[in-house]
């Protein structure tokens, strides 16, 4: 049976989509209350097309939310097939921190959202969390961090990341935070 083609409206709302949130990063980024009427207009897409996609604040930020995490966790797998698991772990944290940083304004649009009366909560970091996971027993399997280190234990350590400020020299203490959090993950580990 011939695949059928994807209509052009079907792509074209795909597309719209998907430009909306790219506007949406980046203005929800730079100031949590950026007008939605903007981020249509630098879209390049209507006031309708905007709300089929997005009924309001809140279903925008979490969807941006979502993607970004999973933007994320993504990464592990990636790292896994080409590089040693230890050395996977590491490039994956530094990602982490990569996103907390360049995503610190989006924070607030999320807390915003979030924190509404009656509305959504704050939807669990589950992709990052099955990386994380899929990371640690990759490590576990080869001996390179100690072994029972749970996912949960380890995105508790990394919590810091969030604490620090975007504007500052946020690199150079996020990778002495992240280098303390490996050594730590080593201590014990059967292959050392």
């Amino acid at each position: 049976m011939p695949q059928q083609k994807e209509s052009p409206r079907r792509s074209d709302a795909q597309r719209n989509r998907e430009r909306i949130l790219e506007v949406a990063i980046i203005e929800l980024s730079r100031c949590a209350d950026a007008p939605l009427s903007a981020i249509a207009k630098k879209a390049g897409v209507g006031q309708g097309t905007f709300y089929r996609n997005f009924p309001n604040r809140e279903s925008l930020v979490l969807e941006i939310y979502r993607h970004e995490m999973q933007q994320v966790a993504d990464a592990a797998a990636h790292l896994l097939r080409t590089r040693a698991p230890e050395e996977a772990l590491r490039a994956w944290m530094d990602r982490l921190s990569e996103f907390a940083m360049t995503k610190a304004g989006l924070a607030e649009a999320i807390r915003q959202a979030t924190s509404a009366p009656g509305g959504p909560g704050k939807p669990p970091p589950t992709p990052v969390t099955a990386a994380a996971e899929l990371l640690l027993r990759a490590n576990d399997e080869a001996g390179t961090i100690r072994p029972g280190v749970t996912a949960d234990d380890f995105l508790l350590a990394i919590a810091g990341l969030w604490q620090l400020a975007p504007h500052d020299d946020w690199r150079t203490r996020a990778t002495r935070l992240l280098d303390l959090i490996m050594d730590g993950l080593r201590t014990g580990a059967p292959g050392t």
